[in-house]
């Protein structure tokens, strides 16, 4: 089965939030290690925050293991040369789509205050697939979708903010509602996190049928965010492939990796 993790960082600089492992670099070496020893086949590589916007470290890891590494990339939304990189991106080896945060207030308020108007057509004429992480502002990614059904929008972390147990789920309604949209899938990643149960965190299992329900098994993403987990990696994969007693063959097959290499065109 091939396995590809939707979400993993490398960094060499800046200071990682605190929730990821402390550590002044994390480098492509160290997780391809961590890859080999998990099982895992592929990995996306989205730059962290803390790093800034620049997409250089994770394109040369992607150039030098193209069988193994991809990368959707930043970029600096309120910068305006941002504006005209658009039918170049997917020309960058490897490069595969983009990945854009919202983790502080004024980054949310573009979410609202159609600061972003010119993005959303600009990455549907130009086929670039875009990850979202906009926990606490779901409710946003609707109208895009609606507006833009050529986009391809991904959800991460289920929209999950940074609480545990029940009111991590709090508002997986506003979720589950974007499936009627054919072009928005989500990244099932980091759900150890997102519970204070040991392994395989059964208390997030429900949550994850009623995704997989609306969903279905070929817009759910499995993902890691490994440098994030308070487990193993190899837990983080069994947790999908032994214990959810909902997901079973094809499906798994689908979450665990070939759903998300169909849906940024990453050649399998």
């Amino acid at each position: 089965m091939l396995i590809v993790d939707a979400q993993v960082h490398l960094w060499d600089r800046g200071t990682p939030n605190p929730w990821h492992r402390q550590a002044p670099s994390y480098t492509k070496e160290e997780l391809l290690a961590e890859m080999d020893g998990a099982g895992v086949d592929r990995a996306v590589i989205v730059p962290p925050m803390w790093a800034g916007d620049d997409n250089g470290l994770a394109l040369a890891a992607a150039r030098a293991h193209p069988d193994r590494l991809c990368v959707l990339g930043r970029l600096a939304l309120q910068d305006p040369a941002s504006r005209n990189v658009f039918d170049s991106w997917l020309d960058q080896p490897g490069m595969l789509g983009m990945r854009l945060t919202f983790g502080t207030p004024e980054q949310q308020a573009w979410l609202h205050d159609g600061s972003l108007a010119w993005l959303w057509p600009a990455t549907e004429k130009a086929g670039i697939p875009v990850m979202l992480m906009c926990f606490g502002h779901v409710e946003t990614v609707g109208p895009v979708a609606a507006a833009h059904p050529d986009l391809k929008l991904t959800v991460d972390h289920l929209g999950l903010g940074r609480d545990k147990d029940e009111a991590a789920f709090r508002d997986l309604p506003t979720l589950l509602n974007l499936a009627k949209y054919p072009n928005v899938s989500v990244k099932a990643c980091t759900l150890p996190i997102y519970s204070s149960d040991p392994y395989p965190y059964r208390n997030t299992h429900g949550y994850l049928k009623q995704v997989y329900d609306a969903y279905g098994a070929n817009r759910v993403f499995w993902g890691s965010d490994v440098t994030r987990l308070p487990g193993t990696y190899r837990e983080c994969i069994t947790m999908f492939t032994e214990e959810l007693d909902f997901l079973t063959g094809a499906d798994i097959e689908a979450t665990m990796g070939r759903a998300l290499c169909d849906w940024i065109g990453w050649k399998v």
